[in-house]
């Protein structure tokens, strides 16, 4: 059955057209309502994202300015602290006198610093005599001769009005793995003179800082600090602290510094919305960055999507594939029934009572011509029939008046030799075979008929000529109830009788007929004279002789007569083989189908259908 199945599938029929149009809608429709639904989506999701995450870069830049100015409280109250500014420049040595101004220094910071309580910070302060103090000398392991050499401390005092935050990579307690720390440095002068004395540093550690923005940033939802100068102060990814990103600089910084704003660009590799915000205090840029396919990767389960479509698909194939098969499943059937008919005949009549209006019209009418035909080939058949009983009947008259004249003459020599039991044999022979060959009106008769016809007239030949050539007979039993056509053999016989023996004085003639590979198979062989095979006619690939003298092979019914017949009667495929050997004698195949009389019958109607 499957294979049947996949034999229609592979044929262009209306079901597969049917079938393959709507299942590509079907997947069509599907594919588009996804990508739909997923751009809508998409863009509901942007949209939604950058009202949302507007909100939460302005809460960001709320909390960092809320730093800035404990920042910049703390270092306006260190520059106006005395305390501070005297241990910073003063140069006195005296033991007594610095542990004093250390004391009130250390005071006046511990004061100050509460300001930045709130945050996990490091002070440094490193005066222009040398002296220097530290709230948490682990927080930052930096020297002071480092610091004092450092760009830091050379931008903070070429700026000594403005505080700038700046990056620093600081060393571990190992020395082996450097940490980014947020530098906020601001340089003490004295306002009359402009003169420097020292240098405030408030740092901050990267990863303490991030507590900024950390509860804001997720996969694909990235947050950093960027200074005017294009380089990334801090971020949720650490591996991007500290570089240099010109392309980035340049999106950003082609927004109004006091404006809000988003844009689409491509950043390693990946196509990202940018929204940034600029911080006046800090001269950073707060930027979010976006990574559309993991953002979307996360909303959209690709794995779970492309599985819902699977299943859309399939259930969607084997519903079209059912319903499908159902409406063409008449018009299937008169197909396979026209397609039967060569085979088949024409009794596929195809039932429409529970077909489609379309398919009831064809069906009616290909019922209608079934009809038609079937009359017209049972017209045809009993046509043929007459037909071939005329020409049999007309072929029957062709016995040659020689044979009767020769026989009653025969007769009569042995009534006159007073030899009347063989003459009243003779005459009993003749009117057997004149029944069977005239008055018979059959065309087939069973083989066992057959010979009995022929050893009437074998008889009578050896009544006429002596017994110089012998008959003998080989017959399987089972062949004798076949049926096989009327006067089939006789010409052959006759031929051998009066046209094989004409240069040997006597011979045998063999007659023998039996069951091979589905077929009947008479054969007439002889050991007379044999012919010449190459001087042969040739009629459908059947071999008859051409000479002036062999054209009497011809009498009786006639070796051409019988090829035609059986031909016409069975098809090209059965007929007469000669074949001969001059000297040794010639040998007659007949090959016909095994057919009894109900075979005949209906061999004839299937004969007159392929025709028609």
């Amino acid at each position: 059955m499957m294979r049947g199945e996949l034999a229609n599938l592979n044929k262009k029929s209306l079901f597969v057209k049917l079938f393959l149009v709507t299942l590509i809608s079907i997947i069509t429709v599907s594919l588009l309502s996804v990508a739909i639904t997923i751009r809508m989506s998409e863009n509901l999701f942007l949209k939604t994202f950058s009202i949302t995450n507007e909100k939460l870069l302005g809460q960001v830049k709320s909390d960092l300015e809320a730093y800035n100015n404990a920042v910049a409280t703390s270092a306006t109250l260190v520059a106006q602290s005395s305390g501070v500014r005297k241990y910073l420049s003063s140069s006195e040595t005296d033991s007594v006198s610095l542990s004093m101004q250390t004391y009130a220094m250390t005071q006046r910071i511990k004061t100050i610093i509460s300001n930045l309580s709130a945050y996990d910070v490091g002070v440094t302060l490193v005066g222009a005599n040398g002296r220097s103090y530290t709230t948490d000398p682990w927080y930052w392991t930096v020297t002071v001769d480092e610091l004092n050499n450092h760009e830091i401390t050379k931008r903070t005092k070429a700026n000594p009005r403005e505080i700038l935050y700046q990056l620093y990579y600081d060393r571990d307690q190992g020395g082996t793995e450097q940490k980014p720390v947020l530098v906020a440095s601001k340089a003490l002068y004295e306002q009359y003179t402009g003169k420097i004395y020292g240098t405030l540093y408030i740092t901050f550690r990267n990863q303490d800082f991030q507590s900024f923005y950390e509860n804001f940033t997720s996969e694909g939802n990235d947050v950093l600090l960027m200074s005017s100068q294009g380089q990334i102060i801090s971020s949720n990814r650490s591996e991007l602290i500290g570089q240099q990103v010109p392309s980035l600089l340049h999106a950003v910084g082609t927004q109004e510094k006091s404006e809000l704003g988003s844009k689409s660009l491509s950043f390693e590799g990946s196509e990202i919305t940018v929204l940034t915000e600029y911080l006046p205090e800090f001269d950073f840029y707060l930027v979010n960055l976006l990574d559309r396919e993991t953002a979307m990767g996360n909303m959209v389960n690709v794995k779970t999507m492309t599985l819902m479509i699977m299943s859309i698909v399939l259930l969607s194939l084997i519903i079209v594939y059912l319903i499908t098969r159902k409406m063409t499943k008449s018009m299937r059937e008169l197909v396979y029934h026209m397609s039967q008919i060569p085979t088949s005949g024409f009794n596929q009549r195809v039932d429409v009572s529970k077909s489609g209006y379309e398919v009831e019209e064809l069906g009616n009418a290909f019922n209608y011509v079934l009809d038609e035909l079937n009359v017209y080939v049972d017209r045809l058949v009993e046509t043929q029939k007459e037909q071939r009983k005329a020409e049999l009947a007309a072929l029957e008259m062709q016995i040659n008046p020689h044979f009767l004249y020769n026989t009653l003459a025969s007769v009569k020599f042995l009534v006159q030799q007073g030899n009347k039991e063989k003459a009243a044999d003779t005459i009993n022979a003749l009117i057997t075979l004149l029944q069977n060959t005239v008055s018979n009106v059959q065309s087939a008769v069973t083989v066992r008929q057959e010979l009995d016809t022929l050893k009437n007239y074998v008889f009578i030949n050896h009544v006429r000529y002596g017994d110089r050539i012998r008959v003998n007979y080989f017959i399987e039993p089972e062949s004798m109830d076949y049926q096989i056509p009327k006067l089939i053999l006789q010409p052959f016989i006759e031929n051998a009788f009066f046209h094989a023996f004409n240069h040997k004085e006597e011979g045998t003639i063999l007659i023998m007929i039996s069951v091979q590979d589905d077929h009947l198979v008479c054969e007439v062989n002889d050991n007379g004279d044999g012919m010449d095979i190459d001087s042969a006619e040739t009629t459908d690939a059947k071999i008859l002789p051409k000479t002036k003298r062999n054209r009497k092979l011809f009498s009786g019914i006639g070796i051409q007569n019988v090829d035609h017949r059986l031909r016409f009667m069975y098809g090209d495929s059965y007929g007469v083989d000669i074949s001969s050997v001059i000297g040794e004698g010639t040998r007659i195949k007949i090959t016909i189908p095994l057919l009894k009389q109900e075979d005949e019958d209906e061999k004839s109607r299937q004969t007159v259908e392929s025709k028609t």
